[in-house]
């Protein structure tokens, strides 16, 4: 078969392929940590390119600085053909949603400190693995058991369901939560394990029967995975004695129901949802002290305190860091998040009641304070690192003890490690301040045509790099892409992905050592072929997709203009990465000339960019895409006048069409109802139509706390004005943005007499991973546009 023939039957089964392998991860290493000196490494790999099923792996040098990869848990081993046929707890489904997690398996472990005991769950079994290590050989000896399985099979009422185990550093004991107790295990030794509930919550109704329990412990309530990106609702201190865990009552909120029309039998699922505008679930904290008998085992509570804090100034939990040598840190916010405070929670400190707290520092901005991954943070020597949205600076830097230290122009989006030499960060430079590059990254940035191919060290690229306290950068990757870290005293593991490969990479690096941590995880079998320019007044970044050298489209002098953004705040989507392009690159080898663009509003850019958008998302988002659409053909023509690569085909205006997901739905739909005489047709899927049905901290962080705010930004109102062709996309099992938002949409449109289409898709939630439905959409979608720009 021909190289051509091998891209053009490459892109025609891309749409399953991308299904079926959860978009190439499958057989890629991933969630690396380093465990003890950072010469070991913790990751997570399924066996083949289409196995869902993830097993545990160990990374590690031997004394020769020999590289050895060791798998350490195998879900089929442990559980046989049952390990193929998931079975998971709705809260523990309900977290991999808000985490975005498609694998089964062992999606997730638990490490103690020296990295030689780790907990985790397959199917809600709770499992630990020991590390013995061969003296003679230096390999390391893995042994997998399941823990208390007998007491969770004697009153699993009780001890079940095994959510978040967590191990205590030291490796004694396991402590997880049922949602409604803290479980601690005893693990092993002469007396077998045991599991003893530490803490509970429960209801009573006045005649002191069980009443709703609308309370939760140990879990991290909605927005705080949906929009916080904190996943944890327990903590251990680093002495193993000490204990910080939430609670939370939803009984505030409003309750939400989620059905299958499909089956009428089954009944509709309710649950609680923090709606703009209306109450959060009321958050407190704990601190416990466990004390332990002679045989380590666990003997009772020995103080109990509630955290003091200004919870109705302060109502989000936003982060929690506890380090070893100091108490915990605590981030709060208000409501609208435009002022927050660092709290240190008494736990070991002298003098101080256990719980109480003292206010580090406090932070404030007019729209609001971003959140920043890893912060708060103490240095061991106890500074404090803190973020700050520099508005004079324009940039998102990081302080110390209040001292800005990071240089202006390096917007740092998530802190990896803190150390009392450095800070390991990952970053977005912007070139308009930050002019000057490092050494290592001088050359790639100085070519232009690398650049528009490979991306260039700014807010494409999420760059890891060291930052010293008087604000020496130091890269750790040196080529633009997506990159993170995980850093031990001696070693790191760097992971990511970047325009020059298809795959994920991982990398192992000990010293003067490195190895690349090995993958079988398939290939879109394409190279995208993407060209990275900036378009119109604001300079926006911007990918075009032209269709593949062998595609019958290829050399057309002028194509459809297909728009494919997110454009919404929180996210961007013009990245030097192979994988944000793959689905456009199918789009392109259908006829068309795919364009992402990166408004006002999206990531990278700095505090008042992102800003641009506060109160007038609709309005900015969508006139930043009427903005590029119009630069284009000027681009294009500028592109093609170097003639250093082949040809892009001109962009036809006439023929401008808009495909989106989430808020890029928002702003697909938007773009036909209120810019018909740029954009003829759209396709909108998942689309926040009203945003008074999304949450509070996503929502009032960008639009606060004015209903007139939310009924100018919404797009309902608008239906009566549509004169495009418009297809909705929907899932039914959609509980981040419900069908809800759809519907309303189509009632309006219905009621006005505007025709238009309509795809509910019925067990289908935020995340579209069944293959027969990943074709299908995509073709259905394809089709449609054809026939509207025909």
């Amino acid at each position: 078969m021909s190289e051509t023939n091998d891209v053009n039957d490459a892109i025609k089964h891309f749409p399953r392929l991308r299904a079926r392998t959860l978009r190439f991860g499958c057989g890629a290493p991933r969630s690396a940590q380093t465990v003890g000196d950072g010469s070991r490494a913790l990751f997570l790999r399924s066996d083949g390119p289409e196995d869902l099923v993830t097993a545990l792996w160990l990374s590690w040098f031997d004394e020769s600085g020999e590289h050895h990869e060791t798998k350490l848990a195998d879900p089929r081993e442990l559980l046989g053909a049952t390990a193929d046929s998931e079975d998971v707890p709705a809260e523990e489904k309900a977290r991999r949603e808000r985490a975005r997690e498609g694998g089964t398996g062992i999606v997730g472990y638990s490490s103690d400190d020296d990295g030689n005991r780790i907990v985790f769950t397959i199917n809600g079994r709770l499992f630990l693995t020991d590390i013995d290590w061969n003296d003679e050989t230096g390999a390391p000896e893995p042994h997998t058991r399941e823990l208390a399985g007998e007491w969770l099979d004697e009153d699993p009422a009780m001890y079940t369901p095994v959510l978040n185990p967590r191990i205590a550093p030291d490796g004694e004991h396991v402590l997880y939560t049922t949602g409604s107790y803290l479980m601690l295990v005893d693990i092993g030794g002469e007396l077998g394990d045991r599991i003893t509930a530490v803490y509970g919550v429960s209801v009573e109704d006045e005649d002191g029967n069980p009443a709703e329990n609308t309370w939760k412990i140990g879990l991290a309530e909605f927005v705080a995975g949906e929009e916080m990106d904190r996943y944890d609702g327990f903590w251990w201190a680093p002495d193993s004695q000490h204990v910080l865990f939430e609670s939370f009552d939803t009984a505030d909120e409003p309750t939400w129901y989620i059905s299958d029309p499909a089956d009428p039998e089954k009944r509709a699922d309710g649950r609680r949802y923090p709606r703009a505008l209306t109450r959060n679930a009321d958050v407190y904290l704990t601190v416990i002290t466990l004390a332990f008998d002679e045989n380590d085992r666990y003997a009772g509570i020995t103080g109990n305190a509630d955290v003091d804090w200004d919870r109705e100034a302060y109502e989000y939990v936003a982060a929690v860091n506890w380090r070893r040598g100091h108490d915990p840190l605590v981030l709060v916010q208000n409501r609208r998040q435009t002022r927050d405070q660092v709290l240190e929670v008494a736990v070991a400190a002298d003098g101080a009641a256990l719980g109480t707290t003292r206010v580090l520092e406090e932070h404030a901005n007019d729209q609001w304070i971003d959140l920043i991954h890893g912060t708060p943070a103490y240095t061991p020597d106890g500074r404090l690192v803190c973020p700050l949205n520099d508005m004079a600076a324009d940039t998102n830097r990081l302080t110390v003890d209040g001292r800005p230290f990071t240089p202006a122009g390096w917007n740092v989006r998530a802190v990896l490690d803190v150390t009392d030499d450095d800070v390991l960060a990952v970053v977005q430079r912007a070139p308009e301040i930050a002019t000057e590059v490092p050494r290592a990254w001088a050359g790639s940035d100085a070519d232009s045509d690398a650049e528009s191919l490979f991306g260039g060290h700014d807010a494409r690229s999420f760059d890891v790099v060291s930052i010293d306290y008087n604000g020496t950068i130091t890269p750790v990757t040196t080529d633009p892409g997506q990159w993170t870290a995980s850093r031990g005293e001696r070693g790191i593991v760097v992971s990511g992905r970047d325009m020059r490969s298809a795959r994920a990479q991982m990398r192992h690096i000990l010293g003067e050592q490195s190895a690349t941590i090995s993958s079988t995880a398939a290939e879109p079998g394409f190279a995208p072929n993407v060209t990275f320019t900036r378009l119109g007044e604001h300079q926006l970044y911007t990918a075009i997709i032209a269709p593949s050298p062998s595609s019958p489209y290829a050399h057309s002098d002028k194509l459809p203009v297909l728009m494919k953004p997110y454009g919404g705040p929180g996210f961007q989507q013009v990245v030097a990465s192979q994988s944000f392009y793959w689905e456009g690159q199918w789009w392109a080898d259908q006829g068309f000339l795919v364009v992402t663009a990166d408004g006002r509003g999206t990531t990278g850019r700095g505090p008042a960019w992102d800003r641009e958008i506060f109160e007038d998302m609709k309005d900015v988002t969508l006139a930043d895409q009427i903005e590029a659409v119009n630069a284009l053909p000027e681009a294009v023509s500028r592109l093609n006048a170097d003639g250093r690569r082949p040809g892009v085909p001109a962009p036809d205006l006439d023929k401008v069409c808009m495909i989106g997901w989430s808020y890029g739905g928002f702003l697909s739909a938007l773009a036909v109802l209120d810019a018909p005489d740029v954009f003829k047709a759209a396709c909108a899927g998942a689309p926040p139509t009203d945003w008074t049905l999304y949450d509070t901290h996503y929502t009032e962080r960008y639009l606060g706390l004015d209903p007139d705010v939310y009924r100018r930004n919404g797009i309902v109102q608008d239906a009566p004005g549509l004169v495009r062709p418009l297809m909705l996309i929907h899932g039914f099992a959609d509980d981040n943005v419900t069908i809800a938002h759809s519907l309303r949409l189509s009632q309006a449109l219905m009621a006005a007499g505007r025709p238009h289409t309509f795809l509910p898709l019925t067990g289908i939630t935020h995340m579209t991973n069944d293959e027969t439905v990943a074709e299908n959409l995509l073709t259905l979608q394809r089709d449609f546009l054809r026939d509207a720009l025909a």
